[in-house]
C-alpha cells in the first residue's frame, strides 16, 4: 500500500493555503536590534544571548513587569513596610559620616530628610565622598528609591535625588524591565533598556503597529487600540492606563490562540477525510451484553460521541479524559470493536510495557471467546513471535494490536487501520503520535486518552483543536480510599498497620520517589528502602517484589506478575506503577517522602488501590518538617478524591509550565497572559473566537481582513499547526 509520509498532507488544506498567502510585512518590526539607537554591535550580542532580542519586534515585546510610580509624593509618616519603592519630599537637616563598626567594615554617609510629618534616613555606601560634596544641608530635595526600615526608622539606600523646583526628565510611571548581570555590566539595567525603548518609540508611528482585531471585538469587549496599547504598556500616564493596555494585549494573546485552534478544528471537521463506521455490529453488542457491570451514563454519552464522529466520513480527533478508575479502557475497547465490526483494525499505544501488558491482559479477558484476534507488540517481543504478529497485522488476521512505541516502527504495516487509541498521550511526542497517521491510506480516527484530569483552562489552551469528551462519573461500588498523612517518626506504626492488613489477606504497595537528577541516587534510595522494608517484613511470613526502571522488561514483568498473582504480599516500587496496574486485592498504598511528589502523581498513585471489595488506605509519609507548598499538597490530597479539583489546585500551585506534558506544546508560552490568573479573560477570549469562526470560518469578511493579514505574518514566524 502506498502511504503518504507527511501528516500535513491530511491537515485542512484550505486553511493552510489561506495562511500561506503573501502578506505585507511592517519594516519597523524587522529592524535588527543592533541598528536601534543606543544599542550597537556589542550590546546587541548581549541582548540576543541574554533576552533573545534580535529585532525591533522582539524589543517591543519585552514588556515591563512593573512600574515605579513617580507621580505621587508620600508623606514620611505614611510610609509602610509594604511599600517597595517610595518618593518623598523634604529638607536635608543632617549629613554625617559613619565609620565601619563591629557589624560592618563599610563606611557610609547618612543624611536625614525631614518633612512636616517625620524624617527618614538617606544612606550611601558607594561613592559617598562625591555625594557629600554635592549635598546641601537645609535644601529641599525629591528622594526616590527602595524603601526599608531599621529599628522602625524608614531608610532609602542610594536614593535618586532631584530638585523639586526643576522640571524632571523621565516618566511619571517608570517601566521596570527584566535584566541580567551581564546586561547591567554594559549599562543595560532596567533604566538603560527603558532609554533604548524610548528612543525606539520616537521612530514608531501608529500605522507601524497595525490593528489585528476587528472593530466589533474592540467595541464589544472595550479594548484599547493595539498601537496605543503597546505605547501605554511601556510608558503609561497612569496605573489605570497601564492596566487597560495590559488587558488588551493579554486578550489579544488568548484570543489569537483560541482563534487558531477553533479554525483548525472547524477546517478539520469540514475538510478532513476519515473512514466511515456505518454499523454497530455483533462483536460490539456481544461484549456490551456480557459486561459484568453496567456502564455509567458518562461512559454511554462518550460512546455516543465517538459513534457520531466515526460515522461522518471525517477523521475523528478526540481527547478522552476522566478520573482514575472512571472506566476509560472499556470505552476505548468498545470503540475499537466498532472499528472491527466495520471491517477495520484498531490499535492501542501505551507508554510503558507494564501498561501495555496490563491493557492486553484486561482486554483479552473481557473479550474471552469472541471472534477477535488480539496481539501484544512491545520491544521485548522478538524472533518468530514478532514475525507472526507483523504478518498477522499486514494480512488483517489480527484485529486489535496493543503495544508501546513499537507500533510506530516502519515494519508494522496494517492492512486497514481504522482507529488509533493513544493512552497516557502526554508521554508521547507529536512526531510519535503523527507516525500512526502513516499507517493507513486514509488517516485513522484518533482517540487520545489521559488518566490525569486536565484543568479546564489548560484543556482550552493546549487541546483547543480537539473535541473533548469527559467521563465525570465513577462506576457504582467503587470504594473511597481513606487517605491520611503521617510523619516519618511514626513509620513503625504505619508498618504495623500494613502487617495487620497483610495478615488479613491483603497486599500493599510501598512507593519511593524518583530524583530526576540522578538515576544512581534513585536506585540507591530504592535499595535502601527495600532493605528497610525487608527488616520490617521478614521472610518467610512476608514476601516482597521490587519493580523499578533500571530492571530489564523481563525481570520487571516477572516481579509484577508475582504481585498480581498474589505470590508476593508487598511491592516496593518507584512511580513506574503510577498508572495501569490493576490488583483488586491491593488495599494499601504507602507513599514514602510524599512531599517530593506532585498533586497529580499522588492522586494517580492513590488510584492503584480501592479497586476491590475491601476497604483501602493511602498513607502519605513525609519528613516531620516540610515546606508550605508541600504541606498544601498533602492537605489537598487528604481532603478530596476529585481528580478534576486536584488538577485545578495543582495548576494553581505549580503554574502551567510545570504541569506534565504541557512543556512540549508551546501553546501556553504567552508573553503576558497566565491561564491561571487570567482564567476569566481566557473564557471571554474563547467565546469571542468561537463566535467569530462560526460566523466567518475563513476570515473572508472585509472587517476580519486585519486578522487574516496578521495570521499570515505570524504563520511564517511560528508554525502553530498541531496534531492531536
Amino acid at each position: 500500500m502506498q502511504v503518504a509520509k507527511n501528516p500535513d498532507a491530511y491537515a485542512p488544506r484550505l486553511l493552510i493555503d489561506i495562511l500561506a498567502m503573501p502578506a505585507s510585512v511592517t519594516p519597523i518590526w524587522q529592524i535588527p536590534v543592533e541598528y536601534i539607537k543606543g544599542v550597537g554591535p556589542q550590546r546587541a550580542e548581549l541582548l540576543k544571548k541574554e533576552l533573545q532580542i534580535f529585532t525591533g519586534r522582539d524589543l517591543l515585546m519585552l514588556f515591563p513587569y512593573r512600574y515605579y510610580d513617580r507621580s505621587e509624593i508620600t508623606p514620611i509618616a505614611r510610609l509602610t513596610s509594604e511599600q517597595e519603592y517610595a518618593q518623598v519630599k523634604g529638607v536635608i537637616t543632617q549629613i554625617h559620616q559613619v565609620e565601619g563598626g563591629r557589624w560592618s567594615n563599610a563606611s557610609r554617609l547618612v543624611a536625614e530628610l525631614h518633612d512636616d510629618t517625620g524624617f527618614l534616613q538617606l544612606i550611601w555606601f558607594n561613592g559617598w565622598q562625591w555625594v557629600k560634596k554635592s549635598l546641601q544641608s537645609g535644601k529641599t530635595y525629591l528622594a526616590f528609591g527602595r524603601l526599608s526600615f531599621f529599628n522602625g526608622i524608614p531608610q532609602i539606600v542610594h536614593p535618586e535625588l532631584n530638585d523639586p523646583h526643576t522640571p524632571q526628565a523621565g516618566w511619571a510611571f517608570e517601566p521596570v524591565y527584566p535584566s541580567t548581570e551581564k546586561l547591567k555590566s554594559r549599562g543595560l539595567n532596567s533604566r538603560g533598556i527603558a532609554r533604548i525603548m524610548a528612543a525606539f518609540w520616537e521612530k514608531i508611528r501608529d500605522q507601524d503597529i497595525p490593528e489585528n482585531l476587528p472593530e466589533s471585538i474592540l467595541q464589544t469587549y472595550q479594548l484599547m487600540e493595539r498601537a496605543k496599547a503597546f505605547r501605554a504598556i511601556h510608558f503609561p500616564n497612569s496605573s489605570s492606563e497601564a492596566e487597560a493596555a495590559r488587558r488588551r494585549l493579554k486578550f489579544e494573546e488568548l484570543f489569537l490562540s483560541q482563534l487558531r485552534m477553533a479554525m483548525l478544528r472547524h477546517q478539520h471537521h469540514e475538510q478532513s477525510r476519515g473512514w466511515k463506521f456505518e454499523q454497530v455490529g455483533e462483536r460490539f453488542h456481544a461484549l456490551y451484553q456480557r459486561l459484568p457491570f453496567s456502564l455509567t451514563d458518562a461512559q454511554k454519552r462518550v460512546i455516543r460521541e465517538i459513534r457520531r464522529d466515526t460515522n461522518t466520513g471525517h477523521q475523528m480527533n478526540r481527547l478522552l479524559q476522566g478520573d482514575v478508575g472512571s472506566g476509560k479502557t472499556i470505552v476505548a475497547l468498545l470503540s475499537m470493536l466498532l472499528a472491527v465490526d466495520n471491517g477495520f483494525q484498531a490499535c492501542l499505544m501505551a507508554p510503558t510495557e507494564i501498561l501495555a501488558q496490563q491493557h492486553f491482559s484486561h482486554i483479552r479477558a473481557l473479550l474471552d471467546d469472541l471472534p477477535v484476534e488480539v496481539a501484544l507488540l512491545t520491544g521485548s517481543v522478538r524472533g518468530q513471535a514478532r514475525k507472526q504478529i507483523l504478518e498477522g497485522i499486514n494480512s488483517g488476521h489480527i484485529h486489535l494490536l496493543i503495544g508501546t512505541h513499537a507500533l510506530i516502527e516502519d515494519t508494522v504495516q496494517f492492512a486497514r487501520l481504522g482507529l488509533a487509541v493513544i493512552d497516557e498521550q502526554h508521554r508521547f511526542g507529536v512526531a510519535q503520535r503523527a507516525a500512526l497517521w502513516e499507517k493507513s491510506e486514509i488517516p485513522p480516527h484518533v482517540l487520545v486518552m489521559t488518566a490525569t484530569p486536565i484543568p479546564r483552562t489548560l484543556a482550552m489552551t493546549v487541546y483547543g483543536d480537539l473535541d473533548v469528551s469527559v467521563i465525570d462519573q465513577l462506576p457504582p461500588g467503587r470504594k473511597k480510599v481513606m487517605t491520611v498523612h503521617r510523619t516519618s517518626d511514626r513509620r513503625h506504626q504505619v508498618m504495623d498497620f500494613v502487617k495487620s492488613q497483610i495478615r488479613e489477606g491483603r497486599q500493599a504497595y510501598i512507593v519511593y520517589p524518583l530524583i530526576e537528577e540522578s538515576e544512581k541516587l534513585d536506585y540507591e534510595n530504592l535499595m535502601r528502602g527495600y532493605e528497610e522494608v525487608k527488616a520490617y517484613f521478614p521472610e518467610p511470613e512476608f514476601r516482597i517484589s521490587m519493580v523499578h526502571g533500571q530492571q530489564s522488561p523481563e525481570v520487571r514483568h516477572t516481579n509484577m506478575q508475582r504481585f498480581v498473582q498474589g505470590i508476593t504480599h508487598i511491592m516496593v516500587a518507584t512511580t513506574v506503577i503510577e498508572v495501569g496496574v490493576h490488583v483488586p486485592n491491593a488495599t494499601i498504598m504507602v507513599i514514602e517522602s510524599a512531599e517530593k511528589f506532585g498533586l497529580s502523581q499522588l492522586h494517580q498513585l492513590r488510584g492503584r488501590v480501592g479497586r476491590g471489595e475491601h476497604a483501602s488506605y493511602c498513607i502519605m509519609l513525609t519528613a516531620p518538617e516540610i515546606g508550605k507548598e508541600a504541606m498544601e499538597r498533602i492537605r489537598v490530597i487528604t481532603q478530596t478524591d476529585n481528580g478534576f479539583l486536584i488538577a485545578e489546585k495543582d495548576l494553581q500551585l505549580r503554574g502551567p509550565g510545570d504541569i506534565e506534558g504541557t512543556r512540549q506544546s508551546g501553546v501556553i508560552e504567552f508573553k503576558l497572559a497566565d491561564v491561571v490568573q487570567d482564567a476569566d479573560l481566557l473564557m471571554t477570549a474563547r467565546q469571542a473566537a468561537l463566535q467569530l469562526v462560526e460566523e466567518d470560518p475563513l476570515l473572508m469578511k472585509p472587517e476580519n481582513r486585519c486578522l487574516l493579514d496578521y495570521l499570515q505574518q505570524d504563520r511564517r514566524k511560528n508554525n502553530w499547526s498541531k496534531i492531536s
